[in-house]
């Protein structure tokens, strides 16, 4: 196990735990427009997670996981379209987005290894970044999405 799989597995068990048992209507709820919600953040997550795996593998996706990589950055660090309707994001498929793409990235981050670590790769916020970076922010970005699921959870408004 690699120093960043600890922290990468921590951060996202503590993501999946905050959304579990959440029904499509809870993953789709919008505190306000424009604000993601947790269905989305789950699927940005895997979206980000198939990203760095399909840069630092130097692989092309399956079209599903391809069409899951987009939710790194459309709709969620640019201006276009989430490419998923709130009719596709219910329970299982946000389940089965991040059983795929642990699938893809968990020997990838285990391994770390020095091939990986220097490799050059784009951040989903645009920069170009190491492979090192990328493993030290897929260790906390789950967590950061499961503060924000957090709130939203706990929000007056929220379905029940």
């Amino acid at each position: 196990m690699s120093d960043f799989s600890a922290s990468w597995s921590l951060s996202r068990k503590r993501f999946l735990d905050e959304i579990a048992g959440l029904d499509g209507e809870q993953l789709n709820w919008r505190i306000y427009p424009g604000c993601l919600t947790i269905g989305e953040m789950a699927l940005h997550v895997a979206g980000v997670e198939a990203s760095f795996a399909s840069q630092l593998c130097g692989i092309s996706l399956e079209p599903g996981l391809d069409r899951i990589k987009l939710a790194a950055t459309e709709g969620v660090v640019n201006d276009s379209p989430f490419p998923f309707a709130s009719s596709e994001i219910d329970a299982a498929f946000v389940a089965s987005a991040l059983e795929s793409t642990r699938a893809l990235l968990e020997p990838i981050i285990s391994a770390a290894d020095e091939a990986s670590r220097s490799q050059q790769i784009k951040s989903a916020l645009g920069p170009i970044i190491t492979g090192e970076g990328a493993f030290a922010r897929l260790g906390f970005h789950a967590a950061y999405h499961q503060g924000q699921a957090y709130l939203l959870k706990n929000s007056p408004d929220f379905p029940r």
